[in-house]
């Protein structure tokens, strides 16, 4: 059995990907950081368009504020805005760590898993967010 992740010397496209992986990272995470200030001034990104429709919560809705309570350490209210917003900030700060050492090092991060292995993934994934919306909408109220 081989590892999952090839760490390797970069390609030019590799390393444009993760650069750009790394920006849009860090820029989430300046927004959210300074969220509550800049929603006191009306300046922040449109609400979801999802809600306006249905009146319904989407299965994202809440992760702005979720990450925005995280950088307060407030785990409480991030888990009952967003339930998976702890994590997700968790892995965004892993995942920039990670990316930020390779960009520095000249390595990059590959995936090597096989098609089956990414069925579970996605399955995973999909899973995650479905139980996260269920919370969300019957448990945890909007």
């Amino acid at each position: 059995m081989t590892f999952p992740i090839s760490i390797a010397k970069t390609q030019g496209d590799q390393r444009l990907r993760d650069l750009g992986i790394f920006g849009g990272l860090a820029l989430w995470l300046v927004y959210t950081r300074v969220y509550w200030a800049i929603h006191a001034t009306h300046f922040v990104l449109p609400p979801c368009p999802f809600y306006y429709l249905t009146g319904h919560p989407c299965p994202f809705c809440g992760g702005t504020r979720s990450f925005a309570y995280m950088w307060e350490g407030d785990i409480s209210d991030a888990v009952r805005l967003y339930p998976l917003g702890p994590a997700m900030f968790a892995g965004t700060i892993l995942g920039m760590g990670g990316l930020g050492a390779g960009l520095i090092t000249g390595r990059s991060w590959t995936p090597r898993l096989t098609p089956f292995q990414w069925r579970l993934v996605i399955i995973g994934g999909i899973s995650a967010v479905a139980v996260s919306w269920v919370l969300k909408v019957f448990v945890l109220g909007n």
